[in-house]
């Protein structure tokens, strides 16, 4: 199975910082990553705590897509809970139209506490709200027959698309997921992938094995097939040519990314350790993610996949703003450049064919010798005959 690559974008950024500026950094890297060949980039919905600047993902992709040409943009996601699904649906088909297809949904709870609270909701309200306004656009989507739908939050009439998805038979679709299975359970009901988030942070390849777990009998139990190219995973990666290199470039922003985590961020899965930088790094490299070298990365790459028990079809590094942007831009160049060919195909028939050049060389070189040797005589015969004659 092809391993596609791509980035996880909420995005982070200081808040101190420029706001304009870091938008516009987070829209260059797009583009960077187009250049360079990735498959996908899913940009996050959040409304508070400073950090994760994206209002609107739909906004955001559709001036990504201006910048780029090839690489899809997902929603990372749209925290179904805030929104009148008929309007979700409404616009993601629409993003279909406008990028001919490059446009994937993913959908979730919301991650910030702060976020649901200006909404006037609670924790426990929010896998509920998901699962019931996911069957909603899903219908949509999915069929021209109307829906009505009553509760206390919102009430349909009769409601249906007007505008039918661009995609055929339907763009991608993704439900995050973390520590409960509740994502998981969605993805199998309506034959979608699961976005495994922080995979390889606080929640461990036993969780995520359970959730591969849940999704096919779910899937099973409602005539649909678990796909594990659909199953994406989202890590921690920061890459340079040296590991002493990567080291030194990440000083530039990773104490903030932490310090957000164990003290702003109300997200408990994503529980990170370190009370140094150093410390912060050698949490990072003790399993869960690479700040090092390609080599470092295609490894850690492999385990990933090796404790899968079956593999997964997509790796996505978190967009972290760890280095700057020249070092960041460097760390994509050589995640595609030395790591994405050795999951992709390219590399293999390119060694193979180097390794088997190599093995026939003595051979063919001495082959070669004797026929330039035989040119070199038969060119010395032709001379004499002309001087004789």
């Amino acid at each position: 199975m092809r391993l596609r690559f791509g980035t996880f974008m909420a995005p982070f950024h200081p808040p101190e910082h420029s706001p304009t500026l870091a938008l516009e950094d987070d829209l260059d890297l797009l583009q960077h990553m187009d250049a360079l060949g990735f498959d996908e980039a899913w940009i996050g919905e959040h409304h508070s705590a400073g950090s994760e600047i994206i209002a609107s993902p739909e906004i955001f992709i559709m001036a990504a897509a201006e910048r780029t040409k090839n690489i899809k943009l997902g929603t990372g996601v749209v925290s179904l809970p805030y929104h009148n699904p008929l309007w979700v649906a409404e616009r993601m088909v629409l993003l279909d139209h406008l990028t001919k297809g490059r446009i994937m949904l993913g959908v979730g709870p919301g991650a910030l506490p702060t976020d649901a609270a200006m909404l006037g909701l609670e924790p426990p309200q929010m896998r509920p709200l998901l699962e019931e306004y996911l069957g909603i656009v899903m219908h949509l989507l999915t069929s021209e027959e109307p829906i009505s739908y009553t509760s206390d939050r919102l009430t349909l009439k009769d409601a249906r698309l007007h505008l039918r998805p661009y995609s055929d038979p339907l763009f991608d679709l993704a439900v995050a997921a973390v520590a409960s299975p509740s994502g998981a359970k969605l993805a199998g009901k309506y034959g979608g992938g699961v976005l495994s988030l922080g995979a390889t942070v606080a929640v461990g390849m036993d969780v995520l094995a359970h959730h591969w777990s849940v999704q096919e009998e779910v899937a099973a139990a409602n005539g649909m097939v678990a796909d594990r190219s659909k199953w994406r995973l989202v890590g921690l990666m920061h890459l340079a040519e040296t590991e002493a290199q990567a080291r030194a470039e990440v000083k530039y922003g990773i104490e903030q990314w932490f310090r957000y985590f164990q003290n702003v961020a109300a997200f408990p899965q994503m529980a990170v350790d370190g009370d140094n930088i150093d410390e912060m790094i050698d949490f990072v490299n003790g399993g869960l993610g690479v700040i090092g070298t390609p080599d470092m990365a295609v490894a850690q790459i492999e385990s990933l996949l090796e404790q899968s028990n079956g593999g997964f079809g997509a790796y996505m590094t978190l967009a972290h703003n760890w280095a700057n942007k020249e070092a960041t831009h460097k760390s994509y160049e050589l995640m595609a450049r030395h790591v994405m060919p050795k999951f992709q195909g390219q590399a293999s028939s390119l060694v193979d064919a180097a390794q088997r050049a190599q093995a026939a060389r003595p051979e063919l070189a001495d082959k070669q010798m004797v026929a330039v040797e035989e040119a070199t005589a038969r060119y010395e015969a032709e001379r004499d005959a002309i001087v004789l004659t």
